[in-house]
């Protein structure tokens, strides 16, 4: 094999996988490996064309490698589906156990006419318990930090909310008594209106009574 892993999260327990084959343009080659659950897959590819100038495998920029991962158990539901560089890798968890296949072809992003490739494959599976255990624990508790002061936030926002709701309420009794002194004075001022009105009718029909005018 030309290269190979360094992956400090599943040095621990791991199995690697490291083939090469040859293949064209548009032809897919596909693996089958049995996973359990919870458990992470990487894998590590580089694809070259030969080239008769060359009369060697050489990488070309014209290439693209097309990855596929179904789970042959789950009626081949697609867990990864990626069109990358010749040269790369992909990486997964598998969430049941179960037969997974991995398939990988080679195509040409542009016109080109089919040519002969010789692939490097390397497959490095391990548990992923320990990567969460080990490597996320830092993150779980920048996490915990985050969300207390969130949690802190949500408490600041909800006694803002409960001063306003008090406030409006006060401001809400101050408006309405307002409106019904406003409406009180009002009444009263047209009972008076109207009083006054009566008055000065039934003094002017007295007034013109005795002066004999009706």
């Amino acid at each position: 094999m030309k290269f190979g892993f360094l992956i400090p999260a599943l040095l621990a327990a791991n199995v690697a996988h490291a083939l090469h084959f040859y293949m064209e343009t548009d032809e897919t080659k596909c693996f089958f490996e049995e996973l359990p659950k919870d458990t992470i897959a990487v894998g590590k590819y580089e694809a070259y064309e030969w080239s008769p100038k060359d009369d060697d495998y050489v990488p070309v920029d014209n290439l693209k490698m097309e990855i596929t991962v179904d789970e042959t158990f789950d009626n081949n539901h697609r867990v990864v589906s990626q069109k990358n560089a010749p040269t790369g890798q992909f990486t997964f968890t598998s969430y049941d156990s179960g037969e997974h296949k991995f398939c990988l072809t080679p195509r040409h992003s542009d016109w080109s006419k089919r040519a002969k490739h010789r692939v490097y494959f390397d497959l490095v599976i391990g548990d992923a318990k320990p990567l969460v255990d080990s490597k996320r624990t830092g993150d779980i508790n920048y996490l915990t930090q985050k969300t207390n002061e969130l949690v802190k936030k949500l408490q600041e926002i909800r006694r803002e909310q409960s001063l306003f709701r008090e406030r409006e309420a006060v401001f809400r009794d101050i408006s309405e008594s307002v409106n019904f002194r406003t409406v009180k004075w009002t009444v009263i001022q047209v009972i008076v209106l109207v009083a006054t009105c009566a008055w000065q009718l039934t003094y002017l029909k007295s007034f013109f009574v005795k002066q004999k005018v009706v």
